[in-house]
């Protein structure tokens, strides 16, 4: 039986990131398989409030020992984190012009 191709994922077996930064990758790559909110998830999974998970989170993602551990998914988030920075951005400039 062979793998599906959607199922396989590249990761470097050893990028040159810490372990945390690799939990972290990980539980970004999986967080949505397992029961419950993701918040929920982040306190119980690494103990740390949300907001300092998305603060170590962005630090890790600028990483690119990250990039080099997983591509495709570092990638993604950081296309995600510019689309809130620019649906932010255009909310300031919005309201700024009323």
């Amino acid at each position: 039986m062979s793998a599906d191709p959607q199922d396989v994922v590249a990761v470097d077996p050893d990028p040159g990131i810490d372990e945390r930064a690799r939990q972290i990758l990980d539980f970004e790559r999986e967080w949505w398989r397992y029961a419950g909110a993701k918040e929920q998830a982040v306190r119980e999974r690494f103990t740390l409030a949300p907001t300092d998970y998305y603060q170590l989170l962005n630090t890790v993602i600028d990483d690119d020992a990250a990039l080099a551990y997983d591509p495709m998914l570092v990638k993604r988030l950081r296309r995600l984190r510019s689309a809130r920075q620019r649906q932010r951005a255009a909310k300031r400039s919005g309201a700024d012009a009323r």
